[in-house]
């Protein structure tokens, strides 16, 4: 017996990931705002044990009801949405969401995603929801196109994004992912700044600014007129982005940007990401995470592969 349990264990494709601050049993988590903070419908279609990770809504110092509506405009190709950042701010959030899901899945890493309309207000929510104790890493959303004030406007310069990541630091005993947009010139630039900052990952990529209009209205879909495109459209982008970053920085990436499949994940990995994140992809599958999960050993077994791991950033470029 002990023979057979350990040539068992030698032949198994290993897709357990280890980041700062989360202990994954595999490598998919669900992107922020998806399952909202574990309390709407998409997150009641299977058990959350199954995923990796937990990311809730992004949390704001206060309570805000978001953008005007429509909000989302489901496009052939992908997904428009100005939803903005919707919660019931940070006190709500962890005396009444965080304490419930954590009570429920006690055992599954969740990541909270902080936002907030300036500096304080980003530290405010970020050192409440450390405090807590009820999350294991912080995801600090500097990148969210969807709202008038702070999000990308912050997520755009790299000072900025240097300071606020210190001051976070300083007042947080969790670690941090900034989470950064693909809405600028340069993404290496401002992922610098976050490694220079002592961020301990990195998110991306947030939704590409978009915009739909109707011809017959003449006006555009969103309520907010513009709003963050997000689906399989935008992986090429993801992908580009991602191996660039990962050449410049020594920080593990959490990538996502319209994965659908196992091989996605698999090309996200030779890129330079480290775990993923789905999003859009739950319009047209409420268990694509479970799915996507249970697809990967196969995958990587054909592919031979034993560890998912080694997979990090191994693209050959030509």
């Amino acid at each position: 017996m002990t023979v057979s349990i350990h040539f068992w264990r030698k032949n198994m494709t290993n897709i357990h990931v280890a980041l700062p601050g989360l202990a994954l049993k595999n490598p998919l988590m669900p992107a922020s705002g998806t399952f909202g903070f574990g309390d709407v419908p998409a997150a009641n279609k299977f058990d959350l044990n199954k995923l990796g990770a937990m990311v809730i809504k992004t949390t704001t110092p206060q309570a805000t009801t978001g953008n005007p509506q429509p909000q989302i405009a489901v496009l052939d190709d992908g997904v428009l949405n100005s939803v903005g950042l919707t919660n019931p701010g940070v006190d709500a959030v962890i005396s009444d969401k965080l304490t419930k899901f954590r009570k429920k899945y006690p055992e599954l890493p969740i990541m909270a995603s902080v936002g907030g309309d300036d500096e304080a207000g980003y530290v405010e929510v970020a050192r409440k929801l450390s405090a807590s104790g009820l999350v294991n890493t912080l995801e600090i959303n500097v990148s969210c196109p969807n709202v008038a004030r702070g999000g990308m406007s912050f997520g755009v310069h790299p000072d900025v994004i240097e300071d606020l990541t210190k001051k976070i630091k300083d007042v947080v005993n969790i670690p941090i992912y900034v989470k950064l947009t693909p809405n600028v010139t340069d993404i290496v630039e401002i992922a610098k700044a976050a490694q220079a900052g002592g961020a301990d990952g990195i998110s991306m990529i947030n939704t590409v600014l978009g915009m739909e209009i109707d011809l017959k209205s003449r006006k555009p879909v969103l309520g907010h007129n513009m709003g963050g495109f997000s689906g399989h459209a935008i992986k090429p982008i993801a992908i580009r982005m991602i191996a660039q970053v990962h050449q410049a920085v020594d920080l593990p990436i959490i990538g996502m940007g319209g994965i659908e499949t196992a091989e996605d994940v698999v090309e996200f990995f030779l890129a330079g990401a480290s775990a993923v994140a789905v999003g859009t992809a739950h319009f047209h599958d409420a268990l694509a995470c479970p799915h996507i999960a249970q697809a990967l050993p196969d995958l990587l077994k054909k592919l031979h592969v034993d560890d998912i791991n080694d997979l990090v950033g191994q693209v050959e470029f030509n």
